[in-house]
């Protein structure tokens, strides 16, 4: 169902709503206005009362009215208590007057004895209704003949103009109340009106409705199911669902809990397993090859997967970006041609993610696009042509490139923007290889301080610094002089010190491999290339590993520390400072997990550690409070460093002496 027309039933049905309301509200205040037309009192009666009420006044009003004939409560047929009758107020009311003989005892009675008008009233209307009372009347008949005349005629006058008043009163009453019908009249009419149009429209919206919201067919079905808005709103939806469920924060944690107890010491040297990022659909039979961390959200990370060989229909590589907030599947899931054999967030922009491939090429994706690459090289002599395990970004944020290496020796920089063809080409040769004079490179990396010269490590074992450009006293390409032995077999991990802290340590670099050893070197200075061929040992060498180390990082913010994981599965965390023969805590990787064949710290805190296992998984670890350095640990750093160097190499290198022994190291593997 379209947005469109989704919003149309809504509209409809607020508006079938409302005309329910309001015919509700009609039905409560129709049953208010007969209630009020049954008790309240008719038109007519509306009318006599309201000419009593006149009349009344009138009377009361002025010094010369003479009150109402209003029956007494105590005394029936008599006037009401202190107001005499008024005669011709009477005869205005059809009721029969009285002698004008009765009218001028009844003033001159008032005239003379007010102060007794209230008892004589009472014994002479008495007297006059009932006959048996009448010997009173005589006497007070005499005293109202003296009366003039002239107030007579006043009377009369006033009589017959309030009449008169109260006759043009009645009038505009009557017409008052005639339009005051005509209006409730057309009020009820119009109001019948308005229920039967709102009737009428509340059946049309039902029809409309019903039609609307019908039972879809299978067809409809389908298509609403495959349409790509569909698919997309139930992708966002249902990972917004999924990070919400994967919060694991105890909302009902007690804080007293625990407080009182001691301090264990080894608590922040524990290793705690976070998760482990997998999804049987995605990377079911495939491996890990490369990992990395988002350098603006520190809860993605990215794994590069090669090949489900039992799976043929399905992509050769996999990219896929994980969120700590959502366990059960991917955030992101890329394609890939070919599989990826190497990976990294690109550090300037947060959406764009590089890979390198078995076939060489290099591929570019956005999360803000679909699953297949926005960018990649061509399959050609230009670029790579050989697997690509190695990728390093340099530059600044207005200018940087793309570091690949090849397993031919073949180096490109690459702009971002443009991969077809690359900007820079560096072939990397050895003149003093029998067969080939290529360098076979497995690794790759720059020191933080250097955007021209890098150092590469090789399947031979050998590590080689190398230039982008000429520059003073050394030519671009490989310097075939210095050579960094040590190994006896390819090396796998190459990281260099990360310029931190208040002491450069940017010279010193880490390699593994496949001898089952990590070594520590430290790079010869560029101010001085040797013109004649030179070895370079080992600082030192760190043999506690029982396989293969497939890889070897230090850590972004602790100068002392720095980790390994190799064949068997083992995650060792070593620190210099505390002990350089045995890591100061190592652990086995999941449950039956054959080997973890990368790793890489994350880039704010280094907290966490991303692994990542032949068997598919990518495992989080947390290191804890080992993670912070004291201010006093580059310094002990300088000591340590200090006193490795100052012992000699033969005395921490085994099979090293005096900078030679290259047929120990290859006895020494070869046992193994």
């Amino acid at each position: 169902m379209s947005d469109k027309r989704r919003a149309e039933i809504e509209a409809k049905r607020a508006k079938l709503a409302e005309i329910r309301k309001a015919r509700a509200e009609r039905e409560r205040q129709r049953p208010e206005v007969r209630d009020h037309e049954v008790v309240g009192p008719s038109p007519r009666r509306d009318v006599s009362d309201l000419v009593d009420s006149l009349l009344g006044g009138s009377r009361r009003g002025g010094p010369d009215s003479f009150g109402d004939l209003t029956p007494s409560p105590s005394i029936p047929g008599t006037p009401a208590f202190g107001h005499p009758a008024s005669i011709s107020g009477v005869s205005a009311l059809g009721m029969p007057p009285r002698t004008s003989s009765r009218q001028s005892d009844l003033t001159s009675d008032r005239g003379t004895n007010a102060g007794q008008m209230s008892s004589g009233t009472d014994h002479v209307v008495e007297r006059e209704i009932y006959p048996r009372s009448m010997v009173g009347l005589i006497d007070v008949e005499e005293e109202l003949f003296e009366l003039p005349q002239k107030e007579r005629v006043i009377y009369n006058k006033e009589v017959q103009t309030t009449a008169m008043e109260t006759e043009m009163n009645m009038q505009d009453i009557e017409e008052e109340i005639r339009q005051r019908i005509m209006r409730e009249k057309e009020a009820e009419a119009e109001r019948v009106a308005q229920d039967r149009e709102l009737e009428e429209e509340s059946v049309k919206l039902d029809q409309e409705i019903e039609e609307e919201i019908r039972e879809l067919t299978e067809e409809e079905r389908t298509s609403i199911f495959q349409a790509p808005e569909f698919l997309d709103f139930v992708e966002q939806s249902s990972k917004i669902v999924q990070r919400a469920l994967n919060d694991n924060y105890d909302y009902i944690r007690d804080y007293t809990i625990g407080a009182e107890s001691g301090v264990d010491d080894s608590e922040g040297k524990r290793l705690k397993k976070i998760c482990e990022f997998y999804d049987e659909r995605t990377v079911k039979n495939r491996s890990v090859t490369d990992v990395d961390w988002s350098p603006k959200y520190p809860e993605l990370s990215v794994g590069a997967y090669n090949k489900n060989s039992a799976a043929l229909n399905e992509p050769d590589g996999i990219v896929a970006v994980w969120n700590l907030h959502l366990l059960e599947r991917p955030e992101f899931i890329f394609h890939s041609q070919s599989d990826v054999l190497s990976v990294t967030f690109s550090p300037f922009h947060s959406n764009l993610i590089f890979g390198g491939t078995y076939s060489g090429q290099i591929l570019l994706w956005d999360t803000r696009a679909k699953h297949l690459p926005v960018l990649k090289t061509p399959l050609s002599a230009a670029g790579h042509t050989h697997p690509v395990y190695a990728m390093h970004m340099v530059g600044t944020q207005n200018a940087h490139n793309l570091i690949t290496s090849s397993t031919d020796g073949t180096v490109c920089s690459w702009l971002v923007d443009m991969l077809a063809q690359p900007q820079e080409t560096l072939e990397l040769v050895h003149a003093g290889h029998n067969k080939t004079g290529e360098v076979a490179i497995t690794t790759l990396d720059f020191p933080d301080n250097e955007t021209t010269t890098f150092w590469v490590g090789t399947e031979e074992g050998n590590v080689y610094q190398a230039n982008r450009y000429d520059r003073a006293g050394a030519k671009a390409g490989l310097n075939q002089y210095d050579v960094y032995r040590g190994h006896a077999g390819p090396v796998t991990g190459l990281h260099f010190h990360p310029l931190v802290g208040p002491v450069d340590f940017s010279d010193l670099f880490l390699t593994s491999s496949v001898d089952w050893t990590v070594k520590l070197w430290r790079a010869k200075s560029l101010a001085k290339p040797s013109t004649s061929s030179h070895s370079v040992p080992p600082v030192y060498s760190f043999e506690e590993a029982d396989d293969y180390v497939y890889d070897v990082k230090w850590h972004p913010s602790h100068p002392a520390i720095w980790a390994s994981v190799d064949g068997s599965a083992k995650f060792d965390v070593w620190n210099l400072n505390v002990d350089t023969e045995v890591p100061v805590v190592s652990t086995t990787v999941g449950s039956g997990v054959k080997a973890i064949n990368k790793l890489q710290w994350d880039r704010k805190e280094g907290r966490r550690a991303a692994l990542g296992g032949s068997d598919g998984k990518l495992y989080i670890y947390d290191i804890g409070d080992m993670a912070i350095p004291r201010e006093s640990e580059w310094t002990d750093l300088q000591k340590t460093i200090a006193g490795m160097t100052g012992g000699g190499a033969g005395s921490h290198v085994p099979g090293y002496v005096n900078g030679s022994g290259e047929s120990d190291l290859l006895r020494l593997s070869g046992s193994r």
